[in-house]
């Protein structure tokens, strides 16, 4: 039978298959990260290791991530294995290149958002396209609802995310009011995994906190003049709340670049790819061909022109990634082959200098 400690951070026990017995025993789950260790919980201890050198070089294995399942060295000092995931969140990393893990082996991720300046559609638009990658059930909620005047202006808020996702579940709440977060408790549970992600100081810290009944994490007021936030939490980590449920917290995301250069942007676009069926040409791009389904949408005002913009965007980078993505490898293999050259004519030379020493 799984041990108890365990299914209270999340495990099943098809997730132990292959696993020996000691290998059990040294199992914990990543509960917080900083940038050269880690720290770990089983369900009743507590360890620190740090982030091993060779999760670093070229060509290694994924680093671990909060969320993970990892097992320890017999003398728990280190991590020496990485248990396969169930999924994965991520994002584009800040260089443009590669992706950044952000959270794994997670259930819901709840994409918070303010009703105030800092509300994107667009914005939204990228968060449901990196948890439709990662394969996650994503929930919107739209926070500080008690600063905005009217019922009518908080419904426009959920009218606008309503617009673009019809079919994911949005709730308005006052984060700071724990029977207001109530809403939430149905995705909750002993053993589920929820991920809070969103900009900084749109009150995740604060739901995190109100869905805890307890402060979990600090945090810190908006700035009046822009609605702007400061980073209140510095780094990703994972706390069980009374009911059993399991919340990752993270700071917040200033940049949201798609996670990898292959990933197509149209499918969190499901409204302009069913229009693009009836386009005249396969390939349109919805611009200015004609008999484009796409902008004759636009212009009856059923799709917004904002929509169409933020879909042209995204494939505009995504292109732009791919060529760059194409060009460093084409490099990268340039570079090898110049490499091996020039060892295989490094080895003649060699062979030759020592028969000349023999002669």
């Amino acid at each position: 039978m799984i041990d108890l400690r365990l299914t209270r951070l999340g495990i099943s026990p098809d997730r132990l298959t292959g696993l020996s017995t000691a290998e059990v025993s040294r199992l914990f789950r990543i509960v917080s990260m900083q940038r050269t260790g880690l720290t770990l919980n089983d369900g009743e201890h507590w360890i620190t290791v740090p982030m091993a050198g060779r999760w670093f070089k070229p060509g290694s294995p994924q680093k671990p991530v909060v969320g993970d399942w990892v097992v320890v060295n017999e003398a728990g000092t280190a991590v020496a294995t990485l248990l396969e995931r169930r999924n994965l969140l991520r994002r584009q990393q800040v260089d443009g290149y590669g992706a950044q893990a952000i959270a794994a082996n997670i259930d819901v991720l709840f994409i918070v958002t303010a009703c105030n300046t800092e509300f994107s559609a667009s914005r939204l638009e990228r968060y449901l396209l990196i948890a439709k990658d990662a394969g996650v059930t994503p929930v919107i909620v739209l926070t500080k609802v008690d600063e905005v005047e009217s019922v009518d202006a908080r419904q426009n808020y959920v009218d606008a995310v309503k617009a673009i996702a019809p079919v994911v579940e949005v709730c308005a709440v006052d984060a700071r009011d724990p029977d207001a977060v109530v809403i939430l408790r149905s995705w909750c549970g002993p053993g589920r995994t929820l991920v809070l992600l969103g900009s900084s100081g749109v009150g995740k810290s604060t739901l995190l906190n109100s869905l805890a009944g307890s402060e979990r994490q600090r945090t810190g007021a908006v700035r009046a003049a822009d609605d702007k936030g400061r980073h209140t939490t510095s780094h990703r980590s994972l706390h069980a709340l009374p009911d059993g449920t399991l919340v990752i917290d993270s700071p917040g995301i200033r940049e949201l670049g798609l996670p990898d250069a292959d990933l197509d942007p149209s499918t969190a676009f499901d409204d302009i790819q069913a229009l693009s069926l009836g386009c005249r040409f396969r390939d349109c791009g919805h611009d200015a061909e004609p008999g484009c389904a796409v902008q004759a949408a636009v212009q009856a005002g059923s799709i917004e022109r904002r929509r169409l913009d933020n879909w042209r965007r995204m494939h505009v980078e995504q292109t732009e990634r791919r060529e760059i993505v194409r060009s460093r490898t084409d490099r990268s293999r340039e570079v090898a082959t110049r490499s091996a050259t020039t060892r295989g004519a490094g080895k003649g030379r060699g062979k030759l200098t020592g028969q000349l020493d023999e002669d």
